[in-house]
């Protein structure tokens, strides 16, 4: 019998399904940090979304994220970006 160990990273592969909360039903926590995406982005992208089960750890994620792009550093922005993106496209991130 075989077993299927893959973990939907190659292309094309089947992914795991994960419950996201939507914007019509977020509360408290999560419903701020969606309203502050909706005015920062104009929506709420899916990389938020994935995580909106788990307002605490969402809240957190967008702290480093904030503090990594546009705290202090002897990089520029656009560098940091730039390796963003090329991180992304290493892991065959789609977002």
């Amino acid at each position: 019998m075989a077993v299927d160990v893959s973990f939907g990273w190659e292309r094309g592969s089947r992914m795991s399904f994960i419950r996201t909360i939507h914007e019509t039903e977020a509360t408290g926590l999560l419903a701020k940090i969606y309203e502050a995406a909706i005015q920062r982005a104009g929506k709420v992208f899916n990389i938020l979304r994935i995580m909106s089960p788990a307002p605490k750890t969402l809240q957190a994620s967008m702290g480093l994220y904030s503090a990594t792009m546009f705290g202090d550093s002897e990089l520029p922005r656009s560098l940091r970006e730039l390796l963003a993106v090329i991180v992304s496209q290493e892991n065959e991130c789609f977002y």
